[in-house]
């Protein structure tokens, strides 16, 4: 026996469930760095590092250049912080303003490494696109010179540009970013090569795109992503860099600008009565560098097809 049932009771076709939506890598990247402590805590101290030194004028209880506390100083003693309650943390040699010298010398720090990162990447990916999307002798001769500038350390180039340049802070930045070139430049060269047996380029061969298109609109576009991650990593050696060469004595300017590395090289003769003329500088170089360190890291971590669950 059988039972008839309404042609409305049965369904003509069984609902499909709804696509699930892609993310983008760059998309995908973001919702693992939230996730990441190390990353939140570096991209803690980039912002706070970034909001000092835009917003220095207005924190900086002193000018980078004033002496407030001349008449403070003795050859004996340097107010330390806590001694007057007018400088949160003492005086320097000078009769400057520790705090206002530390908050204007976040700013100098970010324009040498920004700066300095920005020229070193732009040169570096000149030479690894001729590289990596010409190819041929055209390749070898790019790669023959980077590796002549990697044969020598990364700071002993830096001292070397810088001194023949002349003191002062462009040199500094020239030199730091003459040292970064041949980074970025293997990177990306190693990044297209890598590309180029892709499906969407044989695709685009295929169809006939001419090898200035292919590299400009494809294989330079997919390579990008190790390459922002290495100057992010960067910027933290621009920044150690920087205090390097000034504290060789390579930053020019006046003994009382405000730089870190400056500060640094002056209180090498006060570290038997002020010893905080030294660590405090110090310290705000080696947080600075383990934030852009940290997120660096993160970054590359989150990028990585590798490490992503599956």
């Amino acid at each position: 026996m059988s039972i008839d049932l309404p042609e409305a009771a049965i369904p003509d076709k069984v609902p499909e469930a709804p696509p699930e939506k892609g993310t983008s890598i760059w998309r995908d990247a973001f919702i693992r760095l939230r996730r990441n402590p190390s990353a939140v805590a570096g991209a803690v101290i980039v912002v706070l590092f970034l909001l000092v030194a835009l917003f220095a004028p207005f924190l900086a209880p002193y000018g980078g250049e004033d002496l407030p506390g001349r008449k403070e100083i003795t050859p004996t003693h340097i107010p330390g912080p806590g001694e007057l309650p007018q400088f949160l943390l003492g005086l320097d040699r000078f009769g400057g303003d520790v705090l206002s010298k530390l908050i204007w010398g976040a700013r100098s720090s970010l324009m040498i490494g920004v700066v300095s990162t920005a020229f070193g990447l732009i040169g570096g990916m000149l030479l690894g696109v001729l590289a990596g999307g010409l190819g041929g002798w055209v390749d070898n001769v790019i790669m023959r010179f980077v590796d002549l500038l990697l044969s020598v350390p990364n700071l002993l180039l830096a001292v070397s540009i810088a001194a023949i340049l002349g003191q002062g802070a462009y040199a500094i930045m020239i030199a730091i970013g003459v040292s970064q070139v041949p980074i970025f430049a293997r990177l990306l060269r190693s990044s297209m090569l890598s590309q180029r047996g892709a499906d969407y380029v044989l695709a685009a061969q295929t169809l006939g795109l001419s090898k200035r298109t292919i590299t400009m609109s494809h294989l330079l576009p997919n390579s990008l992503g190790p390459v922002i991650v290495q100057a992010t990593l960067t910027l933290a050696t621009a920044v150690i860099d920087a205090a390097a060469l000034s504290f060789l004595g390579l930053g020019g300017g006046r003994p009382e600008t405000a730089e870190w590395g400056r500060m640094l090289t002056y209180a090498q003769a006060e570290l038997g009565i002020a010893p905080q003329l030294a660590f405090l500088p110090g310290i705000c170089i080696a947080i600075t560098a383990l934030g852009f360190t940290l997120l660096g890291e993160s970054l590359r971590e989150a990028l990585d097809p590798r490490s992503r669950r599956r």
